[in-house]
Order: structure tokens, then sequence, then C-alpha cells
């Protein structure tokens, strides 16, 4: 069973990076997936092994975003691939069958096409507007998550949905009411000045409603 509550790392250097991952943890957050843009660098290496560390003492999920070679080399419990990224095929050839894959999505049909896939869960979004993310996908907000998720129940379609972009405490009851499985957060959780009682009260939410 995947954690409900995904926290995705923010930081222009190893040290803010680090920074903002021990503070997620050391405040309950599980699930840490590893974004840094400077992907293909040393640095990626320096601080995926820190990242690894971390999670292994907190017992949390390590997820590292796009680089399917670091992922392997370091042992990581997966990745997460979006659409330009490797084919998940060819990422399960080289990670193996029990490693998490995520993909992300934007449409229903890209929904039908990650199950195919056979990834095991999706990042469906952006929720709203954020500025985490260039380049960013048609927004979806709560009429699309709701239509999506209407249109798998009819196909049967079970795997998990999380929710990304621009998410706040606020919205999180009203997006689990859509169906969704869980949330993925970066700025929410790395600009908090309480994030203990931050990630507390979207557990609460996210698992309140089971």
């Amino acid at each position: 069973m995947h954690n409900r509550l995904h926290y995705i790392s923010q930081g222009n250097t190893v040290e803010e990076q680090l920074y903002n991952i021990h503070k997620a943890l050391d405040n309950g957050c599980d699930w840490i997936q590893l974004r840094f843009k400077k992907n293909y660098s040393d640095d990626a290496f320096i601080l995926a092994e820190a990242v690894k560390m971390l999670c292994k003492e907190y017992l949390a999920t390590f997820i590292i975003n796009d680089n399917v070679h670091l992922a392997k080399q370091l042992d990581a419990d997966g990745v997460h691939l979006g659409l330009s990224d490797m084919k998940v095929e060819e990422a399960r050839v080289l990670l193996g069958k029990t490693k998490i894959i995520g993909g992300t999505a934007n449409t229903f049909d890209e929904v039908l096409q990650r199950t195919a896939e056979n990834c095991d869960y999706i990042g469906l979004g952006p929720y709203q507007f954020t500025t985490t993310k260039q380049n960013l996908s048609p927004i979806l907000g709560l009429e699309g998550y709701r239509s999506i998720i209407k249109q798998m129940k009819t196909k049967n379609i079970q795997i998990p949905i999380y929710a990304i972009g621009g998410i706040t405490l606020e919205n999180v009851e009203s997006l689990m009411e859509t169906g969704i499985y869980g949330i993925a957060v970066s700025g929410l959780i790395t600009q908090t000045e309480n994030p203990f009682q931050l990630i507390n009260q979207l557990n609460d939410n996210l698992y309140g409603t089971i």
C-alpha cells in the first residue's frame, strides 16, 4: 500500500535539498520523491546517496524523479517518470518487477496509457497553477479529477491516482472526495513554517476519508 502523501523535493543545491527533505521526514512525511534539476550531475549522485540513507533511517519510501539509471545504481525504491522520460517498459527491465514506477498524466487518455504500461501509480495534474514546474499542462481543477475518476470507474481502472500541482491544505478534503488516492506536494511543505502541524493536518485529511 502506497503512502497517500508524497513530498516532491525542492532546492537548487545539495544543501537546500537535504535541508528540505530532512524537514519533511522529521515531521512525519514517509514518501520522498527526489526531484533535482541537476539530475545527471555528480551532485545528483551525492544528494541521492544521502537521501537514501535518510529515508532508510526514517523508514520512508525513496523515489527518484526521471533518472532510472541513478535509481538502479543506488537501489532506490523506485522512479517517477514524466511522459517524455524513459518508457515505463524500459525502466521495468532495468529496475526489475519489485521496484515502484510512477508515471505522470494530464488526461484520461494518458491515464489509459499509463495503466497499459503497468505503472504502479499515476501523478495526475496539475490541479491548479503552480510555479514549481515549467511548461505546465492544462489545469484540471476539481471537475477534471471528477471526470477522469468517473471514466476510470466505468472502465474498472483501479490504479492509485495522486493529485499534484499547487495543492493547499484547504484543497485536500474536496480533492479526496473526487475519488483520488492521495496527493503529491512540493512547495506546500517546503515553505511552511510549521511542518509538523501541516503534515499532521494533511495526513488527517488524507486518511480520515478512508
